[in-house]
């Protein structure tokens, strides 16, 4: 295979909503390129994107896949995403070694919500972004709403290139603005008849060259200048202009398709090999320490992993974008994370399912490899005697959690370690062993995406699952402050056991004074790993009790912590101090004070007002104006208060603060209430007291609980 340099290597993402058409769109580009023969079709299942049997089945992509095409002496890496939020993590991916992103608009619908959540991505990455408006044959295509909707939402950086002559079952004809030509395709698509731009549109034409040479000039002084000096600028300055724009963000060009009938996709190929900026034109990568790589292709090697994909007779294929110098078959490269010499034995280009071997890899090229043993997502790999790492890609919260359990005894392993390899996939899904819960926790971002899951796990794996309410990690906590002693005696015979411990027990917050009345000895702030602090105050006067055993009294009121009294969860946020007590010069020992430490703080607590507290997450949704009414009025049935109302767009952002437990279900209700229009993301907020009918439910539940493992 050729080997390109770094100025004739362009990648892309092809983005948007599910259904836009960015799988049909890679076929056409494939065809029009000569590397397949025949296109597919998504209907029939046989495109060379979507070969995953999952994505089969479904009949949208899932994966982000890899491809490329040779097109007029360039190479164009596809990256072909998933148009699902549930599968946002690919996206992300995808845009983080993108060099511009490709944007479907489907013409019968606009900009529907998977465009919104994907241009957020866009914005924080500032990728150069082309529009292009898909399915101009489909009967309800309407170009110049989509055209507003996109302005509306994306601003007036979106300019017109190209518009339709004559959108709709019958299209066939676009005029490019930045050609100032028609292209007038045949029926079955491919290459158009180019022609003069008719008469009876030459006033539309002419005005919308105006405002794109307008618009290009606003982004340059030098064409700014050219443009004053001559009144218009020629196609190549024009180029060269919205090059500048396009890397500072400044212009979102915007073309016509329609992916299914083959009409336009050599036109926006071409663009992109004339206009889009190669990696090397890019703004160089920041460094985690702050400091910058430049691309340079004589520099020494340096390799980011952005994808791992598990392959069950070939392991781990790692997918790579090259930021610096070359990389060979046989190269040794250093880990930054793990510290461990990789050796690249095999390289790959990729067509979706499809590996061509290939010996060497210029910076800002894309590939894969295989069998690398400590290498993972997110991983930086660079010589054996460098010191730097690439920004990670910052995964989105998951939305949705559940406790997964295998329906065979004797498999939890198995699924564990099944578990373990597609997080290592996908690190938009998190899993966690929770020693609190007593349950392995699965989050993800939505149903879909569990369904995925489940199926991965069913066919690759042979594990059956199902899927359980998880358990919320409530917290307990008190109210007031109390003084109680306990005295713990036994003796059965020989020494027995002899402690007695005073102690005062409180709420604790940041920078309270010390207690009154009592004098403070000796303090320790244990910041606790659930949360919260105790705070631990030996008050003890006139050796009362030997300071030798203040560290058993304080390992017992930890366990107490551990197995909170209400409900077995965890205490946080309290202060105790030890200010009084006995003991016995032959009985007492480090167990006999633990024990009444434990007793003591038990009591304490049952007897200053406790109280259970829940986490809280902030909620943003994002909802069209029509159904945003039934969404606000959903959020209070969940005990959720809403915060505010924005607009964003043309969407309204609701913001509120929600219980994680009544989280569980949302992901279905607010799709059923928006018909999947409307999109939402969580992070943790803090934990807050529960209201008193929920907390004697959950202190009634867990005592039944008790009583059932005790009988």
């Amino acid at each position: 295979m050729e080997n390109y340099d770094v100025n004739s290597v362009k990648n892309i993402a092809l983005l948007g909503h599910a259904g836009s058409g960015k799988t049909t769109l890679a076929e056409c580009m494939l065809f029009e390129a000569g590397l397949i023969s025949r296109r597919g079709t998504v209907e029939e299942g046989n495109t060379v994107s979507d070969y995953n049997a999952i994505e089969q089945e479904k009949g949208s992509s899932v994966f982000t896949t890899l491809l490329h095409t040779d097109w007029r002496g360039f190479k164009i890496n596809i990256l072909d995403t998933p148009g699902n939020d549930n599968f946002v993590g690919e996206v992300i991916a995808a845009l983080k070694v993108a060099d511009t992103g490709v944007m479907l608009l489907n013409a019968p619908f606009g900009v529907e919500v998977g465009t919104d959540i994907i241009w957020e991505y866009t914005e924080n990455f500032k990728t150069p972004m082309i529009f292009a408006v898909n399915q101009l044959d489909h009967e309800k295509a309407d170009f110049d709403k989509t055209v507003e909707q996109a302005k509306s939402r994306f601003g007036r950086k979106v300019t017109v290139v190209q518009y339709p002559l004559n959108a709709g079952p019958d299209f066939n004809t676009i005029i490019d603005v930045l050609k100032m030509t028609m292209y007038k395709f045949p029926a079955t698509g491919g290459k158009p008849e180019k022609l003069p731009i008719p008469d009876s549109e030459k006033a539309k034409a002419d005005q919308l060259h105006n405002e794109l040479i307008e618009s290009i000039a606003e982004n340059d002084e030098g064409l700014m200048e050219l443009y004053f000096d001559k009144g218009s600028l020629d196609e190549d300055e024009m180029r060269k202009g919205l090059k500048i724009a396009m890397i500072k963000h400044e212009m979102f060009p915007l073309f016509c398709l329609s992916a299914k009938k083959n009409m336009g996709s050599g036109r926006l190929m071409g663009f992109i090999d004339n206009v889009c900026p190669s990696a090397a034109e890019m703004p160089p990568q920041v460094l985690t320490d702050g400091k910058i790589l430049q691309l340079n292709p004589k520099g020494n090697p340096c390799v980011f992993i952005f994808k791992t994909v598990s392959e069950h007779h070939l392991g781990d294929m790692s997918f790579f974008k090259i930021y610096s110098g070359e990389l060979a078959t046989g190269a040794e490269l250093l880990n930054e994370e793990t510290g461990v010499i990789e050796k690249f034995t095999q390289l790959f280009t990729v067509e979706g399912k499809k590996r061509e071997p290939v010996d060497k890899f210029s910076a800002g090229d894309i590939g894969a490899t295989i069998k690398l043993k400590s290498t993972h997502t997110n991983n930086t790999l660079h010589g054996k005697n460098e010191k730097l790492e690439i920004q990670p890609i910052v995964f989105p919260t998951p939305r949705m959690r559940v406790a997964i359990v295998p329906t065979k005894r004797g498999e939890e392993e198995k699924l564990a370690q099944a578990l373990h390899q597609l997080q290592e996939e996908d690190p938009s899904l998190k899993i966690e062993v929770s020693q609190e819960l007593k349950q392995t926790i699965l989050s993800c971002q939505g149903e879909m995406h569990l369904a995925m899951i489940t199926t991965k796990l069913l066919h690759e794996y042979k594990l059956s699952v199902e899927f359980v309410p998880p358990k919320i990690p409530y917290r307990e906590t008190i109210q007031k402050m109390v003084q109680v002693s306990y005295r713990h005696k036994k003796q059965s015979g020989g020494a027995g056991q002899f402690a007695e411990v005073h102690m005062q027990v409180e709420p604790y917050y940041e920078g309270m004074p010390d207690p009154k009345g009592i004098t403070v000895r000796g303090r320790e702030e244990i910041p606790l790993p659930w949360g919260g602090k105790l705070v631990f105050l030996n008050c003890i006067v006139g050796g009362v009790i030997d300071q030798r055993f203040l560290p058993a009294i304080m390992k017992g009121i930890m366990e107490k912590m551990e197995n909170g009294p209400l409900t077995g969860s965890y205490v946080r946020d309290v202060r105790v101090a030890v200010f009084d007590g006995k003991m016995h010069p032959v009985d007492s020992n480090d167990m006999a004070f633990r024990i009444a430490g434990t007793m003591a703080f038990k009591d304490a607590f049952n007897q200053a007002s406790p109280k259970i507290l829940e986490p809280v997450y902030e909620l943003e949704v994002l909802s069209p104006e029509e159904v945003v009414g039934d969404v606000m009025g959903d959020l209070p049935t969940r005990r959720a208060i809403i915060e505010g109302i924005d607009t964003e767009g043309h969407y309204q952002k609701i913001k509120a603060r929600i219980p994680l437990a009544e989280l569980q279900t949302y992901a279905t209700s607010l799709k059923a209430l928006s018909q999947g229009r409307a999109k939402y993301s969580i992070e943790f907020a803090d934990y807050a007291p529960v209201p008193m009918e929920i907390q004697d439910k959950l202190i009634k539940t867990h005592q039944m609980e008790q009583d059932e493992v005790h009988n």
